[in-house]
């Protein structure tokens, strides 16, 4: 898209006696509308998030250390909420969605529960864990993505014998700004298994689906879960066959199989492959984009700011911030952003530039 050109936004006046007629209105719980102009129109967006980076290697040893601080059973879901630096206090990595780092030991369960918060596990270390959505049990292991779609009843159950860690992304706050956010604990601790593990695979994960389905109808994707397996086998297999994208390299949606839209209806999820000694062009676009690093290690210019980034680091790039990626080895990086949601409403935008602009 060629770089947008914009109008100034024009210039208000006070004028005379506006500080006693603008008194005059507050008991009416009304304010001089001309004046707030400035304040909601911008020529470009204007995000109080600001770009970050999180290391894990920071982070792991206060993920475990939470599973000795609190048990599964106080805490609902143990988790360690990333807090953007421009927006601290209101637990969110971006200003519509949260990521967190959730822990379940050996043995452990999280309880049953739904919401009408759209979320997802993207996992990071461990194996012989389980999350089960609406009756159908998902294995997990590191590189998968599961969903959890709104209202959809979930637990997750830990038997093997290390931790499990996975990012937990959830589209919270744009729910709660809607004033729509509704949550309910299940009358069991662990729901019944109703449907063998794999049934949604079969039904919607082979370009084959059952006649009497109405998948399609519904705006959720018909899968839970999203093996890495498969995803990394299809970058390999492009990488192979075709040239990379200058912005993106090889970059794929994650996709609903009977819709072809985003798996959850507000939140925009992909798996990138960047080639050894790839840089992408500078990309900007009305996202707020969460990158989590699943291979690899290299350096990301955010805005002019500088992030040298390794295996299971995550990073956040603000809407509209101009961005670059420099994998310095082959690397892998999923993504989560609110596009889904900007699409929906007709809000997204993009830039593909040749050269840094701002």
């Amino acid at each position: 898209m060629a770089q947008l050109q914009t109008d100034p936004a024009p210039e208000t006046s006070e004028g005379p006696g506006i500080d006693d007629y603008a008194a005059r209105l507050a008991p009416l719980n009304a304010v001089p509308g001309w004046l707030l102009f400035a304040d909601y129109f911008h020529r470009t967006p204007v995000p109080e998030i600001l770009p970050a980076h999180w290391r894990y290697r920071d982070l792991r040893p206060y993920v475990l250390e939470a599973g000795q601080v609190v048990s599964s059973e106080q805490a609902e879901r143990r988790v360690v909420t990333l807090e953007n630096p421009g927006t601290p206090g209101r637990a969110g990595i971006t200003r519509t969605m949260t990521g967190g780092l959730q822990l379940v030991l050996p043995g452990e369960m999280a309880p049953t529960h739904r919401h009408t918060s759209s979320a997802f596990r993207f996992v990071i270390e461990g194996s012989l864990a389980s999350t089960t959505v609406d009756g159908e049990k998902a294995s997990m292991r590191p590189g998968d993505f599961v969903v959890t779609p709104p209202w959809a009843w979930h637990d997750h159950r830990n038997v093997g014998d290390l931790p499990m860690i996975w990012l937990d992304g959830l589209d919270l706050h744009l729910v709660n700004y809607f004033d729509a956010g509704f949550f309910e604990n299940h009358a069991q601790r662990e729901q019944d298994i109703t449907r063998a593990e794999g049934t949604s695979d079969a039904e919607a994960g082979h370009n084959l689906l059952p006649v009497s389905s109405t998948s399609g109808t519904v705006p959720r994707s018909p899968l839970y879960a999203y093996p890495y397996s498969r995803s990394r086998e299809v970058l390999d297999q492009l990488s192979r066959s075709t040239g990379p994208d200058p912005w993106h390299a090889y970059k794929m949606k994650y996709i609903s199989p009977t819709t072809g839209t985003w798996p959850l209806p507000t939140i925009a999820t992909t798996i990138q492959l960047l080639p050894g000694g790839f840089s992408t062009r500078p990309y900007r676009s009305t996202e707020s984009a969460v990158f989590v690093v699943v291979e690899g290690h290299g350096e990301s210019t955010i805005d002019g700011q500088r992030f040298a980034w390794e295996q299971h680091d995550i990073i956040v790039a603000p809407s509209w911030a101009t961005h670059t990626h420099t994998a310095s080895a082959d690397s892998v990086i999923f993504s989560y952003s609110d596009r889904a949601a900007h699409e929906a409403l007709h809000l997204f935008r993009e830039d593909r530039l040749w050269e840094e602009s701002r």
